[in-house]
């Protein structure tokens, strides 16, 4: 084979690649684009829902633009219980974070970072727990804090959500602390430090990547719960914020601009936190999953 033959078969060869990576490219752009369509639109579709009039609504044009905005639909979301549903939101959200975190970050400790026998089933059982549907729960729970005289209270939904949030935090956070050198730990011992303060210390401070994502996912699932709510919370100054939605519904009307307003209202909260921390969901996430 000569030198122009191999030149042009070089060229040929490159050709292909490029024409192969293009397609390739193509491809993936255009699921991409399905993927964030169909992500985003109903968010937008949402945004225009609460601002049409009931008569809008109700004539059957889901996918058109208002007529006129009707930002008197915000007005109306405020001007009943948004903000006390909004603090008690919230309330129940943060308390369990804070558990949560605190719980979790102990257990996996103890699971990932602890030699001892019982190590590997005390994590299967955890990790059961993820299998467990909330909904089967109701009743055992329910008579639970009937006996316990906790009903219609925020711990009667509180202490739930901790219970099955935890699985998934456990999993996320011991996977990142198996691979925290045990060097590390050694190094402290040697200097003195026990147990607590290795903890607090060293660990904790190393795993906040996972401790965020931790956080966001927790806050985003508990931020949305409805049905555990709706079963242990009968009292309308404990509820949260989806709750909001029925006090637009009488027995005559239904105001279906001031719910989709609502509704933006209650879900502009995740979405802020979750653009401003979505680089904190993907590293930690990455680091359990590639170290781990």
């Amino acid at each position: 084979m000569n030198t122009s033959t191999a030149v042009a078969l070089n060229k040929q060869v490159a050709a292909t690649r490029r024409k192969r990576f293009s397609v390739t490219k193509a491809i993936v752009f255009l699921v991409l684009g399905i993927l964030f369509v169909t992500q985003v639109y109903p968010l937008l579709w949402l945004l225009l829902y609460s601002l049409k009039s009931n008569e809008e609504i109700l004539s059957g044009s889901f996918f058109a633009l208002p007529h006129s905005p009707q930002w008197g639909n915000y007005s109306a979301a405020l001007e009943g219980s948004y903000f006390r549903y909004l603090l008690n939101s919230i309330f129940v959200t943060s308390v369990t974070m804070i558990a949560v975190i605190i719980l979790s970050s102990l257990c996996a400790y103890a699971i990932s970072r602890f030699r001892w026998r019982y190590g590997g089933a005390v994590m299967v059982v955890f990790l059961i727990g993820m299998m467990i549907p909330m909904q089967a729960t109701l009743l055992p729970l329910m008579i639970i804090f009937k006996n316990m005289h906790i009903l219609n209270t925020h711990l009667s939904i509180i202490l739930p959500y901790v219970a099955f949030s935890m699985p998934i935090a456990i999993f996320i956070l011991s996977g990142f602390m198996k691979t925290i050198p045990h060097e590390i730990e050694e190094s402290a011992v040697v200097d003195g430090a026990g147990i607590g303060r290795i903890f607090s210390n060293i660990i904790l401070p190393i795993s906040v990547p996972p401790v965020m994502t931790v956080c966001i996912l927790t806050f985003i699932n508990i931020w949305n719960e409805y049905i555990l709510a709706a079963t242990f919370i009968s009292s309308e100054k404990l509820k949260t914020l989806p709750f909001g939605v029925n006090s637009f519904v009488s027995q005559y009307s239904v105001n279906y601009g001031a719910i989709g307003a609502f509704l933006v209202l209650g879900a502009l909260p995740v979405i802020i936190i979750y653009f401003l921390l979505a680089d904190k969901i993907t590293q930690g996430m990455v680091a359990g999953a590639v170290k781990g």
